[in-house]
């Protein structure tokens, strides 16, 4: 009897999200991509860099990318305060990039089956496909972005790369 209960209980798979603000809205991206949290910091300008990347930080002797998520997203500039932040995301396996957000919020567990598709509300093609699901986590809506997609789509791969 206990195995036959057993058997009809659907495993659920969590999955971990870290989750920060921009603009207001609630984002989250795969915690496992997340390498650390940076209080905002000097950031050296990189001549003719495409106009979402802020430019270049020095992260224990790594060059790493710097991208405003409000460049990126198309939202107005606000200023630099106490909850600016800098969440260094790893992609591609060896490259760190920074994104500034407006502040970091928490790490939150979503169920795999609580997760929905993205509506396309969106005729900007650039910013739906950033988006992997979204999800109400304690009655307030998140965006789940696909950092992988987000960071290839912002910094193509060319010939150059592999020589």
């Amino acid at each position: 009897m206990e195995r036959a209960k057993r058997a009809n209980q659907e495993e659920v798979i969590y999955h971990q999200w870290a989750t920060f603000k921009v603009n207001n809205e609630l984002y989250g991206i795969d915690v496992m991509q997340v390498k650390e949290v940076l209080r905002y910091s000097d950031i050296t300008p990189v001549p003719g860099a495409d106009y979402y990347i802020l430019g270049i930080i020095n992260l224990r002797g790594n060059v790493a990318t710097v991208i405003d998520t409000r460049r990126l997203f198309n939202m107005p500039n606000v200023d630099i305060d106490d909850d600016t932040r800098i969440i260094m995301v790893e992609y591609n396996e060896q490259e760190v990039i920074g994104l500034v957000v407006d502040s970091v919020d928490e790490v939150i567990n979503i169920p795999q089956n609580e997760t929905e598709r993205a509506p396309s509300v969106t005729s900007d093609e650039t910013s739906r496909r950033f988006v992997q699901g979204v999800c109400y986590h304690n009655n307030i809506l998140t965006i789940l972005l696909d950092i992988g997609k987000m960071l290839s789509s912002i910094t193509p791969v060319t010939e150059e790369d592999f020589h």
